[in-house]
């Protein structure tokens, strides 16, 4: 066993460092999740009903308490050193089955094994996996297994609950009641695992370096924003050669301009500040406190919200180019219509409540931006799908570099300093290479 300032590590367990970074098997874990959310779009796209939406949401909350797990894991220990290498291939592989099966996580089909219980072992098996090397890595700090311990509860409570809505035996979940039973138990099994997180404060956050917990939280934006890109070009033609015309590359333009303003509005000024806030919180509590609420838990949101945008926004350019749909396209059905506005509203104001948590600063220019999308529902409920589309790019583009005019000042010296810790980091890294390679 090593150890390192003061603290002895199990072998084959190498410990981050304040200044770590995202490593390239973290990327390959979110290669996983790129799938996973995918899955979560396809499946809510063929059941595009209220209970279909709320399970939606209920899939995605809980994929994103697996990541979440993964994320700190990388914020204590070195993903691709020693022995963790070979867990987190495991877990991903549990991950990827638990992504597969999806479709069938509430009611299982005919044929094959029982998708809602598969379901349940590779999601116990994930969070098993990340609990446990938190609790092998604390073993030998009394500190630190005092933090770990009480997530053992959560796990195994929530993994109950799946079990029993998973064992509800098929004639008695196909009725409406007991349909509403199944998902009243994996809302509680949500309410576990976040209720836990919430009572415990900051204690089961330990943020080693600030710069990895932010780095990995905007690169699972940056999987979600991609996400987009996909569900617009994928849809139930995909495979069979698209027609180049005006409507397609004008959808295709439209589309790119809605996620690129969202890509905008998070990356430009907004993740910048929230990082360099966390780097300045150095009380232990406080930053654990930060890390918890502005990253766990509202990016969540953040990511149902672009996960809502590309629902809506779900095979558009294949469905524009059917030679049988008029030449704008036809008007967009109530739940594409409200998961597309809805998608984007979600979004402005998960980053209002960021700026708020984080800087402390109101962003009025995408309050405004969230009202105009929510007064502009009705009106372009009868408009054209494309017409609808170019609306939304409208007002979020006008929304962004509203808010962008407002936050200049800030953002000068937000992307200030940005600048020069990313050329001291070269220069530092160009100084050391010099020397040893």
């Amino acid at each position: 066993m090593e150890s390192t300032g003061g603290v002895r590590w199990p072998r084959g367990i190498q410990p981050s460092a304040p200044g770590s970074r995202t490593t390239r098997l973290e990327l390959f874990y979110d290669l996983v999740f790129v799938f996973a959310f995918l899955n979560v779009t396809t499946a809510t796209a063929g059941n595009p009903t209220a209970r279909g939406l709320i399970q939606c949401l209920v899939l995605l909350a809980l994929l994103w308490w697996c990541w979440s797990g993964f994320a700190a894991l990388g914020n204590v220990v070195r993903t691709d050193q020693g022995v963790a290498p070979l867990v987190g291939f495991a877990a991903s592989a549990a991950v990827f089955v638990l992504a597969l099966i999806l479709p069938k996580a509430f009611v299982d089909r005919p044929g094959g094994l029982s998708g809602p219980v598969v379901f349940v072992v590779c999601y116990f098996l994930v969070r098993a996996s990340e609990v446990t090397i938190f609790l092998w890595v604390a073993r030998a700090n009394r500190a630190v297994r005092r933090r770990t311990l009480p997530f053992v509860l959560p796990v195994l409570l929530a993994t109950a609950l799946l079990l029993a809505a998973a064992l509800l035996p098929q004639r008695v979940s196909d009725g409406t009641a007991e349909g509403l039973l199944r998902l009243a138990l994996w809302l509680a099994a949500l309410g576990v695992e976040y209720g836990f997180g919430a009572a415990l404060g900051g204690a089961g956050w330990t943020v080693l370096s600030a710069g990895h917990w932010a780095e990995r939280h905007a690169l699972i934006v940056m999987v979600a924003l991609g996400e987009s890109i996909i569900a617009l070009g994928l849809g139930p033609g995909a495979g069979t050669g698209l027609p180049v015309t005006w409507p397609v590359i004008i959808a295709a333009v439209l589309g790119v301009a809605v996620v690129a303003a969202l890509w905008w509005a998070y990356f430009d000024t907004l993740a910048l500040a929230m990082e360099q806030t966390l780097h300045r919180t150095r009380e232990p509590a406080a930053r654990a406190a930060l890390a918890r609420d502005v990253y766990t838990f509202l990016h969540l949101p953040l990511i149902a919200g672009v996960i809502l945008f590309a629902l809506g926004l779900k095979g558009l350019i294949y469905e524009g180019a059917a030679p049988e749909t008029p030449t704008w396209g036809v008007p967009l059905p109530g739940f594409d219509l409200l998961a597309l506005y809805g998608g984007v509203a979600t979004y402005l104001v998960t980053l209002i409540l960021l700026g708020k948590r984080a800087l402390g600063a109101p962003r009025w220019p995408s309050v405004a931006g969230v009202a105009l999308l929510v007064a502009l529902v009705p009106a372009v409920a009868r408009l054209p799908e494309l017409v609808a589309l170019a609306v939304l790019a409208a007002a979020a583009v006008a929304t962004v570099a509203g808010q962008t005019v407002v936050d200049a000042p800030r953002r000068r010296e937000v992307r200030r300093v940005a600048l020069e810790e990313q050329l001291a980091t070269e220069v530092e890294q160009t100084r050391w290479r010099g020397h040893h390679l």
